[in-house]
């Protein structure tokens, strides 16, 4: 009998699933990762990222984007919230408190301690034409400030003595107000307080000569404490010139006797 030949298998290839519908793993790690974060975590980790200091006097302006901001206030509000409940007040039926972490919130995000998450503000340097070199007191400049220990408001005065060289920059008088605001809008001792804008100075306008006095009254100590309503805080720095020449120095503080 003849044989019948049966015809070979031929193999089924499995369909190829198209390249573009597969995800990169790198994508969706980075987007579970971030899902949830707080902003403050988000901010912190750019921060420590770049190895820089981020402590309650730092300005960390440069490491917070467009928008975020508005964020972080409400993120502060949220744990603010959390702290009106755990002094046990009632914010639901206590009309005064009802929008009190909200208003607490933006006051320290963009009032009280703007001075840490704003740019340092714009100055307009002039080159010294008639080549001034006397002594210029700009003040008192009212300044509003934070004790970092309690938060307590330190509510002073400061005077700002400069001694311009020829080569020095000049700036406007408004500008020596903006700056110390800005310097002055963190959370802080005065004693350092007062040396950084001093560094500041020396740097911008590069004097001769730079003083800082400064006197305040710190409420971590009228408020709370002691209580004791009458005690100040007074110091100075002296830089340059106002260092190293007691009569320049000794006229500068004359002349704010006077006032």
């Amino acid at each position: 009998m003849p044989i019948k030949k049966t015809p070979a298998k031929t193999a089924t290839k499995a369909p190829v699933k198209k390249a573009s519908n597969i995800k990169p793993a790198k994508k969706a790690v980075a987007k579970k990762s971030d899902a949830g974060t707080p902003l403050s975590v988000i901010i912190r980790r750019r921060i420590e990222a770049q190895k820089a200091r981020f402590h309650a006097n730092d300005n960390i302006s440069k490491f917070i984007q467009p928008g975020e901001l508005e964020g972080l206030v409400d993120e502060v509000a949220e744990k603010m919230q959390a702290v009106l409940e755990s002094l046990v007040i009632d914010t639901e039926s206590d009309h005064n408190t009802k929008n009190t972490s909200q208003r607490v919130a933006k006051m320290f995000v963009k009032e009280v301690f703007n001075g840490r998450y704003i740019e340092q503000p714009t100055l307009t340097k002039f080159p010294n034409v008639s080549r001034l070199n006397e002594l210029m007191i700009i003040g008192p400049i009212t300044v509003r400030s934070a004790c970092s220990h309690h938060l307590c408001p330190i509510m002073g005065r400061i005077w700002i003595g400069v001694l311009p060289s020829k080569e020095s920059a000049l700036i406007g008088l408004s500008k020596y107000s903006r700056l110390t605001e800005w310097v002055m809008c963190r959370p802080q001792i005065q004693e350092e307080a007062v040396v950084e804008l001093a560094d500041m100075l020396e740097k911008k306008i590069k004097p001769i000569g730079v003083a800082i006095v400064m006197d305040a009254d710190h409420f971590c100590m009228q408020w709370r404490g002691v209580k004791d309503r009458d005690s100040k805080m007074v110091n100075s720095v002296m830089r340059g010139a106002f260092l190293k020449d007691s009569n320049l120095r000794r006229e500068l503080l004359s002349l704010l006797d006077k006032r």
